[in-house]
């Protein structure tokens, strides 16, 4: 069979610590005269701080909840609004890149956020351009075209080429401070999406490349950033390995891990790094093929069964949730139910129903 594949990654990326510094001048270089920054709740002391360097911030929208929720867009559409914005920039973790990229989408249109939420009216075919700025490295969300917003207890992940950010400002200094379990989380979560979009149905050889390149990082420097959160060099290599992991996914999508971490997450509240980790690990054991295999062997590891070991091991090291003991009563019927329906799902190269997911958590007592 002949080899084909489409490419597309359109986000000019600037990489590089003290690439902040330089926000000023790259929100002139979009052709941006006033923007407003959305940002996590602790950074809006230092976001308003540099309004006296960056004149073009006209606005601070810093209401952002743990699982972003529709309302803070449409609160943050209207402040795009009222201070006459032309630019939305994200200074944040995932959280605060997803508000950013759905506020950026519609409020150059004032377009109806529910019926977009919905799916009722399409997304406007034109956006304010839109910079991600993360501080944590695992979301990979700086270089793809996904929003994941909940609307009350309905959570989607909406995929639409007009959340694709403009550029990314990628500056490994601004995870210093980040915590240990926060790094940890976040830190599998990019080896999350390296694994899955590596072995989705939907693979490529230049996401496949980016794959590889970030399983290794992520092995090679979580621990350190995880025990030393000052080790620039580590935390360096971990926003690459963010970075390439997103590059991983964008296209071919995650799969079941991914899929999983929907209820995990909704129903018994693990952190989404923590919930893609509880079963990661399995799925490892699950996909492992050829494929699998030489994936690990490229990134310094003697097999799949050493992979999983070491993904089981960085969890322990956190203490994170690792069994079903450890997320209290499960409701097992629908944990399985819910993950089994997951469009996701459909991208796992081993197809899962609901009988495969309960052996797979059984498994985890």
């Amino acid at each position: 069979m002949a080899l084909e594949f489409l490419y597309r990654q359109p986000v000019r990326i600037r990489f590089g610590t003290g690439s902040i510094r330089a926000l000023g001048e790259e929100i002139r270089s979009i052709g941006a005269t006033r923007c407003l920054v959305v940002c996590d709740r602790f950074l809006r002391p230092t976001v308003e701080a540099m309004q006296k360097e960056i004149p073009e911030i006209a606005a601070v929208f810093s209401d952002v909840e743990e699982n972003p929720q529709l309302r803070g867009v449409i609160e943050a559409a209207k402040l795009v609004r009222e201070t006459h914005a032309d630019a939305v920039v994200g200074i944040g973790g995932g959280s605060t890149m997803d508000t950013a990229k759905f506020t950026a989408a519609i409020a150059r249109e004032n377009a109806d956020a529910l019926a977009c939420f919905q799916g009722g009216i399409p997304f406007p075919e034109t956006r304010f351009p839109m910079i991600a700025v993360p501080t944590t490295a695992g979301t990979g969300s700086e270089v793809t075209q996904v929003s994941v917003i909940s609307h009350g207890r309905e959570k989607k992940t909406i995929n639409n080429p007009v959340f694709m950010p403009t550029l990314a400002i990628v500056d490994p200094g601004l995870t210093l401070t980040v915590p240990p379990r926060t790094t940890m989380n976040t830190g599998l979560d990019a080896m999350a999406h390296a694994l899955e979009g590596y072995w989705s149905k939907n693979h490529q050889p230049i996401s496949d490349l980016c794959a590889i390149e970030a399983v290794r990082l992520v092995l090679e420097n979580l621990e350190t950033a995880y025990r030393d959160g000052t080790n620039l060099a580590a935390r360096e290599n971990m926003s690459l390995a963010a970075l390439l992991g997103g590059m991983s996914f964008a296209l071919p999508k995650t799969a079941g891990s991914h899929a999983c971490s929907y209820p995990l997450s909704e129903d018994y509240h693990l952190p989404h790094g923590e919930a893609c980790a509880f079963t990661l690990d399995s799925f490892v054991r699950i996909n492992a093929d050829e494929r699998l295999e030489t994936l690990c062997k490229k990134a310094g590891l003697s097999g799949t069964e050493e992979l999983a070991e070491r993904i089981k091991a960085l969890k322990k090291l956190a203490g994170l949730r690792m069994t079903l003991a450890d997320l209290g009563e499960v409701d097992m019927d629908k944990l399985c139910r819910d993950a089994a329906k997951h469009p996701l799902m459909r991208n796992n190269p081993v197809a899962m129903d609901e009988a495969e997911l309960r052996n797979l958590f059984e498994a985890l007592k």
